[in-house]
């Protein structure tokens, strides 16, 4: 969430439901990047606190990621960035193109910063280096930096910024500005010289890292998120965790040499493609159409799907736009998102609608290698109504190739999960052995995933209860 004002938040960035909350089976509410999982008691079963565990394997963690080259057309990127680049979420345009012209330099202070953070913010910093060419310098918490990631405790970020999961603010360097000061808005930025990342402690490892992709990438580069973007963490549906060929792409042309502070968008929209084209030359040609713009309407109730308010409110939200999807002949990301979500909704009520809308979601979603994440989050829904329907063959029969594409994508949270899916339905299928060795290869990704022994335990019961 890259904030415009000290007292209006991005809505939507407000709701990042799908990270790691509606991604984890029908028993988690709105999730991981908005800090701690929490549970959705309207569509819940009840935690079945005797199945908890005392001896959980140690944390896991990722190696760091691969390189993966953008594979779509640099016409339709060079939109991408142009709209990335002068708008914010809050539909306000930039008036000028910004960036920081100076020697970059990063520090981490506040309160209780978990280890996880600087192995993470160390991996991503060498992927910004490698991919992006940016090198950005780690100083110590007490020297001046262009870049401040401030630990703040959970009770008094939430105070300020209730239901967000992290933030990122220009022109402050530590929370005590950020909470006095009387403005703080990307608009009236020309150059950057400071930002700061605020971040609630208490977080489980990947949310903690998730934020720091995100945010970090929002403070260096494109301040708005798209929902028509299949490829990138700059999509409010929050289906990518960590920075993507595409993300990389951005902030690689944010800071190339034809571009300077202070350009207005006539000036960069010329000078983009060709850009572009020199940064990524398997993407010149093709000319691909841009995807028409997103609506407002559409924007509005898939936002309410998202939320943590009433049930039956968001699934009537969810439906509207499924149904605007429909009418506007949309088979892109956008059009998964809305059947995912109308589908997301009905489990625990209307278990056919579910499996036909999450199948749907997965259909699309399935059709681009760039949303095989999002389709291995329909994965783990489908599983979990089949498991619930007790079609264990079918449910298991669709989990490895979802296991290896969130392994790929460094989502613990997911991975756990589809791990754990996996697990029970081996175990109610008599395969017992088999069933303990892919629960006990799970822990030490759910421990990432979702952080306390306790939400690590709450997890595995919940999935054990899904067909009692």
């Amino acid at each position: 969430m890259s904030l415009t004002s000290t007292l209006t938040p991005h809505p939507h960035k407000a709701y990042r439901a799908i990270g790691a909350g509606l991604m984890a089976l029908i028993l988690v509410g709105c999730g991981a990047p908005e800090m701690r999982p929490q549970r959705d008691q309207a569509v819940s079963t009840p935690l079945q606190v005797s199945a908890v565990r005392s001896d959980l394997p140690p944390m896991k963690r990722f190696n760091t990621a691969p390189v993966t080259a953008p594979t779509r057309s640099n016409v339709q990127m060079a939109q991408d960035f142009m709209d990335l680049s002068f708008r914010l979420e809050t539909g306000a345009t930039l008036p000028v193109f910004s960036r920081f012209e100076g020697p970059l330099s990063i520090r981490v202070t506040g309160a209780q910063v978990p280890p996880s953070l600087n192995a993470d913010l160390g991996d991503l910093l060498e992927r910004l280096k490698r991919e992006a060419g940016l090198g950005i310098t780690l100083v110590g918490r007490t020297s001046p930096a262009a870049i401040t990631i401030e630990l703040v405790p959970a009770t008094a970020f939430r105070r300020r910024a209730p239901n967000t999961a992290c933030i990122a603010a220009p022109n402050v360097s530590s929370w005590a500005e950020f909470r006095t000061a009387r403005h703080v808005s990307w608009t009236t930025v020309t150059t950057r010289t400071r930002a700061a990342i605020f971040i609630p402690t208490g977080g489980a490892p990947q949310e903690v890292r998730d934020c720091l992709h995100e945010e970090l990438a929002q403070a260096l580069g494109p301040l708005n998120d798209l929902f028509r973007l299949p490829d990138s963490v700059f999509n409010d549906d929050n289906f990518h965790s960590v920075l993507t060929g595409f993300d990389m792409l951005m902030l690689r042309a944010t800071y190339a040499p034809e571009l300077r502070s202070g350009l207005t968008r006539a000036q960069v929209a010329a000078l983009i493609t060709p850009l572009l084209d020199r940064l990524n030359p398997s993407g010149r040609g093709g000319g691909l159409a841009r995807l028409d713009d997103t609506p407002g309407d559409w924007m509005t109730h898939i936002t309410r799907a998202m939320d943590g308010g009433a049930l039956s409110s968001r699934r009537t939200a969810a439906a509207r736009a499924m149904l605007i999807a429909q009418n506007r002949g949309w088979r892109d990301t956008r059009a998964g998102l809305s059947y995912y979500l109308f589908g997301r909704l009905q489990q625990g009520q209307d278990t056919t609608a579910a499996r036909t809308a999450l199948a749907q979601a997965r259909s699309l979603f399935a059709g681009t290698s760039l949303t095989d994440i999002a389709a291995a989050h329909a994965t783990l829904q489908l599983a979990a109504v089949d498991l619930v329907r007790g079609d264990y063959p079918t449910a298991l029969a669709q989990l490895d190739p979802a296991i290896a594409t969130a392994t790929r994508a460094q989502n613990a949270a997911l991975l756990s999960s589809l791990m754990l899916t996996k697990a029970e339905l081996l175990s109610r299928m008599g395969r017992a052995g088999e069933a303990r060795a892919v629960r006990l290869d799970s822990l030490g990704w759910a421990r990432y995933g979702f952080g306390s022994d306790r939400d690590v335990n709450a997890h595995i019961a919940d999935i054990q209860a899904l067909a009692r």
